[in-house]
């Protein structure tokens, strides 16, 4: 019922919102594109009612801090509502497939054929629920690397250091991002998506697990799951962790998404208990800590310069 209520509302609104307003303007060839941003964008939304009911209970609950500058966490808002319409892990999908065909294509006539994981291992093909497992698990590794890529080359960390740079953290500062740093993200994601062959009507949904987990991962609650849930899903407080005073940078810990084996497995797990640091980056400008998002986007531009420069 939820589906039919969700396909009807995007029916509506494309036939009585957008589709007159391309008629208007003369861009009907573009129709089809645009209804698959507003499906996608209409599952953003989902995707933030979801967060908000989980996460915003639980930081009124249990605070890790005040929020002493409401300015910011309005700051951090404005990243999620931009990142979540979906825009750019869409754009990145759409344009990594429509390579991929060009690619296989291009293999096809070359007679090489790359498995994806459905052909590496047929059962996955007739349980959906365990191939839906299988291709988080896999893409939580990639997000894994990724994130350590993130604070490993200089160049990226002068872009990632937007999102450390939160002093008031919250379940909003997930999506605190660096547009270039976005987009790398979403390229990365999407496309190891396409090379594991996750099917289009999946994504969507490994979309929304993901970005729920990492959303509670940086919730402003004073939460952990114990001694052996915290070995098999991220905390809030394992989170933390990463992002306290100690962690930023290079030599960080904790960077798993949603699987804390990664860390577990490549000696960058930090299990201490109890522990809720402040969180930020020493001696970061103030215009990437508390400056709006335009000003945030500069001051980042102009770090990634310098680093480029060899001036950092």
């Amino acid at each position: 019922m939820l589906q039919d209520w969700y396909a009807a509302a995007t029916g509506w609104l494309f036939e009585h919102v957008l589709q007159p307003a391309l008629y208007a303007l003369g861009l009907m060839d573009w129709a089809e594109d645009l209804y698959g941003w507003l499906d996608f964008a209409l599952f953003g939304l989902f995707g933030i009612a979801v967060v908000y009911a989980v996460c915003r209970p639980l930081e009124a609950w249990r605070p890790v801090e005040r929020r002493a500058d409401r300015r910011a966490v309005r700051t951090d808002m404005v990243y999620t509502f931009l990142s979540r319409l979906g825009i750019l892990p869409l754009l990145a999908f759409v344009l990594l497939a429509s390579l991929q065909s060009r690619w296989e294509g291009w293999l096809t006539e070359a007679g090489i054929m790359p498995p994806t994981l459905e052909e590496l291992f047929p059962p996955l093909r007739e349980h959906a629920l365990l191939a839906l497992l299988v291709y988080v698990v896999v893409l939580d590794f990639g997000e894994y690397w990724r994130h350590r890529a993130q604070h490993g080359f200089r160049w990226w960390w002068a872009l990632h250091a937007i999102h450390h740079s939160q002093r008031q953290m919250t379940f909003w500062t997930d999506d605190r991002n660096h547009v270039l740093d976005d987009v790398l993200a979403a390229l990365w994601f999407g496309g190891l998506a396409l090379l594991i062959g996750v099917p289009p009507g999946q994504f969507p949904l490994i979309l929304l697990l993901l970005r729920l987990g990492e959303s509670l991962s940086h919730a402003n609650v004073r939460l952990s799951y114990g001694r052996i849930g915290e070995r098999l899903l991220v905390s809030p407080r394992f989170h933390r962790l990463h992002h306290g005073l100690l962690s930023a940078g290079a030599t960080g810990k904790n960077y798993a998404v949603l699987l804390p084996v990664w860390d577990w497995i490549f000696g960058t797990a930090d299990f201490r208990r109890g522990q809720f640091p402040p969180t930020g980056v020493p001696g970061i400008e103030p215009a990437m800590e508390s400056g709006g998002w335009l000003r945030q986007q500069w001051a980042g531009f102009r770090r990634l310069a310098t680093t480029l420069a060899g001036r950092a």
